[in-house]
């Protein structure tokens, strides 16, 4: 596993124009999957500027292979709250407990690109359908 604090906000840190913050995130995180073995974890906690910033890092990172999502520890606070990157190798694992949290709120959760769409576009293609074969 590898924990870190604060190293995101360096990678994402844009001071000329020809800095590329995606690119630089993006390989961070292949070669953290390259070095991490199978059922491992990786966190980070993070302070995101904006909520473009927690989508770059999330997306970066699940392009690199990860699954896994943002945790918020005590999102009703303005002092205490806390960003924490959960990522995972090998399959979806269940993301830990945030703390400062009710039982029936949840936090952000980030799955594969591919099984995303899946939910999108539902488990069947919509062309080979009974109801689309009986409409032909």
């Amino acid at each position: 596993g590898a924990i870190s604090i604060s190293a995101l906000q360096w990678l994402c840190n844009r001071d000329k124009s020809y800095h590329k913050p995606g690119k630089r995130l993006y390989t961070f995180f292949s070669t953290l999957y390259a070095c991490l073995s199978r059922g491992s974890r990786a966190v980070f906690q993070f302070y995101p500027e904006s909520s473009d910033q927690v989508e770059l890092i999330t997306s970066m990172s699940m392009k690199a292979g990860f699954t896994g999502g943002v945790l918020i520890d005590y999102p009703n606070s303005s002092k205490a709250k806390k960003f924490f990157l959960v990522l995972m190798t090998g399959g979806n694992q269940p993301l830990p407990k945030a703390l400062g949290v009710d039982e029936t709120e949840e936090s952000a959760i980030f799955e594969n690109r591919r099984e995303r769409i899946k939910q999108i576009r539902g488990s069947k293609n919509a062309k080979k359908t009974k109801d689309w074969i009986k409409e032909r």
